[in-house]
């Protein structure tokens, strides 16, 4: 044991150093439990996991507050739900019974199912989520029925573990002995333990904060004393060589046990599952993302800025705002997706990096995640832009809208197409995710202060905005229409602040009225400030210019993408050589990856004359001018393309 001297040098020291991620990782590590104990008890509280953040200058609206009306929002929404209730937990739970020594109820789906227990927590999220968005007490039922049976695989266990890892008991004992090897990026033989328990655990997050399922929390808290006692012997370069394995947000999961709890020790294991390899230089603005597996890192980076978010950590603050900018600013493509063959390719290169496995939805899924906590602390318009993009033009895309499939990558090869999951055969990560994906786009929509409400998404919906005793519901056909109305509904006047986003994409002939009567101007790309005491029935109209634009690819000019407004479009190249199973894979989410594409066109056009040669010919739908040497193209938004050839990237000459 250290002397009381020494022990009092080291704790002045930590303390000056105010928690950074570096330096405190790295003593932490390395201090015995007492000595740690005793630290963490002077880091600042926070909360997070449902529970209001004080630090936060917005609040994303709780699930319940926002319903979405009709429109593609909510049809998706209403799809994924009754997928979801299709589906039998206890076929999730089959690796969670085997692994606890119990006996299976149910064979296992399959897909990525049929070796380990994928699925369950993102199920779980799904239908919390959904329970906290309906009140629909079908989704109470299956959220509380997989609490149960997780909460009997614990005490099946014994000792405070819950998953769905086979070989759990082998390779846990190992490294809790120090013996830790990668091979081929599996962890001491079994693929992403971690990122697999991650998911577990985020599911009983969830139906904890979303569900209010108290059960949840106590499983929940029993697998992080567990981990704790699993990694309380490993040094720090233990751990850091563990993490070299793809280990989703367990520092994200982690750091929201804490905010619920206030027991710091798991404030400390969050900061232990921090990959310092990949979040020290983002907390130094330092970009070596190059060739990382992507969704990798997306959750890391997550949780470290989650850190900032219960802690007040200014470092952490500053790798998490430096990741979000760095690869929507230089890494994303016109979708708002990232990453080729799962991987963050080289700066400078997205032009060479156009295959059928780009932009995977996962990576997507965690990106909105992150842009939703960016903008409750500091909201700006920037943030509320990348979300427009990203949930049109990929989250809702990724839907197919005649069966439950769901795309693991979309592709932006040209002349390839989408491909979707089958229900009960096709179960991949970004199918998990998206099952979470099409439950919560209420989250994204608003964000309130106690006397402030942002509008940042043009959604049919309407918003409960309980600090000031307002609803406002929003009516709108956007895309549609170019415009969308709001009535403001109280019981007695309220002074109150909304603002409006003004978008780039409407330039200057975005224009707002309340009542019929102009307010006055703002500018594109930033919010229009509405102060005045609202009454019942108070109508804002905002006025939403669309024009057709060419968006060149930022690395790479020579290709480019066209849309209308925010929506990108894709040209149709129909259904030639496509094989008879597309777009539907039974089992590989690259299944159809090496079936040849088709030489696309070069469209003959100036970009700065597109709408003498793109024309429109229907709602959302346009056409190029035929010429005699090439036929005319379909542009039709991406998010509408199911079982056909397209392209997002063109060639212009």
């Amino acid at each position: 044991m250290p002397s009381k001297e020494s022990f009092q040098i080291t704790r002045r020291k930590l303390l000056r150093q105010t928690a950074g991620i570096t330096a405190y990782s790295a003593a932490m590590a390395n201090l015995p439990r007492s000595l740690a104990e005793s630290l963490s008890g002077e880091l600042k509280s926070g909360s997070q996991a449902g529970i209001p953040i004080p630090r936060r200058k917005a609040q994303i609206f709780a699930l319940d507050e926002v319903h979405l009306e009709d429109g593609p929002y909510r049809e998706a929404m209403e799809r994924n739900s009754a997928y979801v209730l299709s589906l039998d937990p206890n076929r999730f739970l089959h690796f969670f019974h085997v692994t606890a020594s119990l006996p299976p109820k149910a064979d296992t789906y399959g897909g990525w199912e049929t070796k380990v227990g994928r699925m369950l927590g993102h199920y779980l999220s799904a239908c919390s989520m959904y329970l906290r968005a309906t009140g629909s007490p079908e989704f109470q039922q299956r959220q509380n029925y997989v609490v149960d049976e997780l909460a009997a695989c614990q005490r099946a266990n014994g000792n405070g573990y819950v998953g769905g890892v086979p070989e759990a008991d082998r390779i846990f004992h190992e490294i809790a002995a120090g013996n830790i090897y990668i091979t081929k990026g599996a962890l001491n033989g079994v693929h992403a333990p971690w990122y697999m328990l991650h998911k577990m655990c985020a599911g009983l997050r969830d139906a904890y904060a979303y569900g209010g399922n108290q059960q949840a929390l106590t499983v929940l808290t029993g697998f992080g004393d567990w981990t704790l006692a699993l990694t309380e012997h490993l040094s720090d370069a233990d751990m850091q060589k563990m993490l070299e394995a793809e280990h989703g947000g367990m520092n994200e999961v982690f750091a929201d046990l804490y905010a619920i709890t206030r027991n710091e020790r798991y404030l400390i294991l969050s900061r232990r599952f921090n990959h310092r390899a990949v979040l020290d230089p983002l907390a130094r603005g330092v970009d070596d993302l190059d060739g990382l597996h992507a969704n990798t890192q997306i959750p890391t980076a997550l949780g470290l800025y989650t850190q900032y978010e219960v802690t007040g950590d200014r470092e952490a603050k500053r790798g998490g705002e430096f990741f979000w900018e760095t690869v929507t600013q230089s890494r994303s493509y016109v979708i708002g997706g990232d990453s080729d063959k799962e991987h963050f390719y080289k700066i400078g290169q997205m032009g060479q990096n156009l295959s059928p496995a780009t932009a995977e939805t996962c990576n997507s899924y965690n990106m909105v995640k992150l842009t939703d906590r960016l903008f409750a602390d500091n909201p700006r318009e920037e943030l509320a832009a990348y979300q427009e993009r990203v949930l049109w033009n990929d989250i809702l895309a990724s839907q197919d809208k005649t069966t439950p499939g769901m795309t693991y990558y979309m592709s932006l090869a040209p002349g390839h197409f989408k491909t979707f999951s089958t229900p009960f055969d096709s179960f991949w990560c970004c199918v998990g995710t998206g099952m979470e994906n099409h439950a919560k786009y209420g989250e994204s929509l608003y964000f309130s202060s106690p006397h402030e409400l942002w509008i940042n998404q043009y959604v049919a919906s309407r918003v409960k905005w309980k600090e000031r005793g307002i609803e406002l519901v929003q009516t709108t056909s956007f895309p549609h229409e170019p415009r969308s109305e709001w009535k403001v509904l109280c019981e007695k006047p309220v002074d109150a602040v909304i603002y409006l986003r003004h978008p780039k994409w409407a330039g200057d002939g975005f224009a707002v009225t309340i009542n019929g009567k102009k307010t006055a101007g703002s500018v594109p790309g930033s919010y229009l400030k509405l102060k005045r005491k609202w009454e019942n029935e108070d109508v804002i109209v905002a006025s939403l210019p669309m024009q057709l634009t060419v968006e060149a690819m930022r690395d790479d000019p020579k290709w480019n993408a066209i849309l209308y407004g925010p929506i990108v479009l894709a040209g149709l190249l129909g259904a030639d050589q496509m094989p008879p199973a597309a777009p539907y894979a039974t089992g590989n989410q690259l299944e159809f990856r090496s079936v040849p594409d088709p030489q696309v066109p070069t469209l003959s056009a100036a970009i700065a004359n597109i709408n003498e040669w793109l024309k429109k010919t229907g709602p959302l739908e346009f056409r190029t001018s035929e010429t005699s040497s090439r036929a005319s193209v379909q542009f039709v938004p991406l998010a509408n393309v199911t079982k056909e050839r397209y392209s997002v990237y063109w060639k212009l000459s």
